[in-house]
């Protein structure tokens, strides 16, 4: 029905003739409809089913069933899962690989998941590393960098950044990186700040080599999202509130820029927001330091400027991304 409308529009405009606008419309009527990403999201649910599923039936019959068996079967599918890719694997190269089986990567991702269980388990169950906890996440990591780089994987990398970061002490997920860090030490906010920072410096230099450019994109959401928040943090809790302000404006000019290069919406957005946050904190910080009503007055027109700023940018967004 919209087909009908715009190429109605488009017909009435003189922009199309009557005998297009017909082949359009049986075109659209005619052409296959992909089921791809839906394929794709059942197959994550159920990976995401069968690994939570083997979980809570090992638990309910663990007397039954024995650790030693538990172990070997959990093995099994790793090593399996492994195997199956390695067997499908399309010949390395630094550029993007599209894999001939589409199971692959969802046996990677099961292969991947299952090892962490596998590790986890052995640790719980038999104090396999002892008290080098450091190993239980680096190890994991190393794992799901040389597995994403050589399977040509996204998500394992995700995998692979989030262990790197565990092992660093950071929380590095999206949504958890602020209820599962300690922001509160400055130590860790430096800490969180170097991370960031150089996951986004591997990702622009992976796009800049042309090395997996593809992984870029990764490298710098996880990377920068994290910067910006520990920065910000930083900003807010610190005395040197203003060497803090500085990583976080120039981040989001540097976020800005990028994103008029690659026209992305996101980071735009994030240089936005989280330029914005900045910009407002500085400005309140300064005019509450000086004691003057015609500067309280004009401040107080802030928030209604930028509002009207805001809603210019929304309409202007295309633009901005040319």
């Amino acid at each position: 029905m919209q087909t009908q409308t715009i190429l109605h529009d488009l017909q009435q405009k003189g922009i199309i003739s009557s005998e297009q606008s017909a082949v359009i419309l049986e075109y659209e009527k005619q052409k296959p409809f992909s089921l791809h990403y839906e394929l794709r999201t059942v197959l994550y649910l159920g990976i995401t089913l069968l690994t939570g599923g083997l979980g809570v039936l090992i638990y309910q019959n663990l007397d039954t069933i024995g650790h030693g068996v538990i172990v070997a079967l959990i093995a099994l599918i790793t090593l399996a899962c492994f195997g199956f890719v390695f067997w499908k694997r399309q010949p390395f190269t630094w550029k993007e690989v599209k894999n001939a089986h589409t199971f692959a990567d969802f046996a990677l991702l099961l292969g991947c998941t299952s090892f962490l269980i596998l590790e986890g388990y052995l640790q719980f169950q038999y104090d396999l590393f002892g008290t080098k906890y450091g190993l239980v996440t680096i190890l994991p990591a190393i794992l799901f960098f040389f597995s994403a780089y050589l399977f040509d994987h996204r998500g394992v990398l995700s995998m692979a950044i989030t262990a790197f970061a565990s092992w660093v002490g950071v929380s590095i997920a999206p949504l958890s990186v602020l209820s599962q860090n300690d922001f509160s030490a400055p130590h860790f906010i430096n800490t969180a700040i170097v991370l960031g920072l150089g996951l986004s410096a591997t990702g622009l230099i992976s796009e800049y080599k042309n090395l997996k450019k593809h992984f870029s994109f990764t490298y710098l959401l996880l990377g920068s999202n994290l910067t910006l928040i520990a920065a910000l943090t930083g900003m807010f809790s610190q005395s040197l509130w203003f060497i803090y302000a500085f990583i976080t404006l120039i981040l989001c000019v540097g976020l800005f820029l990028y994103a008029r290069k690659t026209q992305s919406y996101i980071f735009l957005l994030m240089g936005t927001i989280y330029g914005y946050i900045a910009l407002t904190y500085i400005l309140f910080k300064l005019v509450f330091s000086v004691d003057n009503d015609l500067v309280y007055s004009l401040a107080m027109y802030y928030f209604l400027l930028s509002g009207v700023g805001v809603i210019m940018f929304l309409l202007n967004i295309k633009k901005i991304l040319k």
